[in-house]
């Protein structure tokens, strides 16, 4: 019996990337209006030095990555010295600027009136910043209290402890945006899963998701159909 549904946050839940596009162009403004005598500072390399960051420190946490990423590229124009209070800037206008997507709402309003629900991510996305507050039961952020981050089962074992299972841990759906980190390890640890492809991919294994869905609205109806 399904008891709990718990769900990844970016690109699941949340239109990070959106706001990550939109706090890097304010991140620009800033800097050329607190600081311009210095070089521009550029969306491009912004971009660039994220990506590399990010392939150099997969298993980091995102804040750290991200704060890294910056101090390369604030250093680049010389604002090294400014790296703090420019990356705070940053963090702040990211989490402002962090919305659900259209269809999230509804969808979790109606989950909860059957289901518990929990919040279950690798990122740096407070629900209680990003317009999803008292919407869930319990909340896990990788590499808060040593939590390990997604694929890693201990990830999947938290979610199971936070959500009380005791017939199996197939009592709980975990739903995600990505197959590698939230359908293959989850359904790897007995969770049921549901892929949230809003791309409309090619489904990589087939029958290894226990629902996919291209928008959240269909969510409600998949998830009921698991737990008949």
């Amino acid at each position: 019996m399904v008891t709990t549904v718990a769900f990844d946050a970016d690109q699941t839940l949340l239109d990070t990337r959106r706001a990550i596009e939109a706090a890097t162009l304010e991140l620009c403004a800033q800097v050329a209006r607190q600081y311009p005598g210095s070089p521009a500072l550029e969306v491009a390399d912004l971009h660039a030095d994220a990506v590399a960051a990010w392939e150099a420190m997969p298993e980091r946490d995102v804040r750290t990555v991200r704060s890294i990423a910056l101090a390369r590229s604030l250093g680049r124009v010389g604002l090294g010295h400014a790296h703090g209070e420019l990356s705070e800037y940053y963090f702040a206008a990211r989490q402002r600027l962090t919305h659900p997507y259209a269809d999230a709402v509804s969808a979790l309003s109606q989950l909860g009136e059957r289901f518990v629900l929990g919040y279950a991510t690798n990122g740096n996305s407070r629900a209680e910043l990003c317009g999803l507050a008292g919407r869930f039961a319990f909340e896990l952020y990788a590499h808060e209290r040593g939590l390990a981050p997604k694929p890693a089962p201990e990830f999947y074992a938290a979610v199971l402890a936070a959500a009380g299972v005791v017939t199996g841990p197939e009592q709980v759906v975990y739903v995600g945006d990505s197959w590698s980190h939230d359908v293959v390890p989850a359904r790897a640890a007995g969770l049921r899963t549901v892929w949230v492809n809003r791309g409309g991919s090619t489904v990589p294994d087939p029958g290894v998701a226990d629902a996919v869905v291209v928008s959240l609205a269909d969510l409600p109806a998949a998830v009921r159909s698991l737990a008949a």
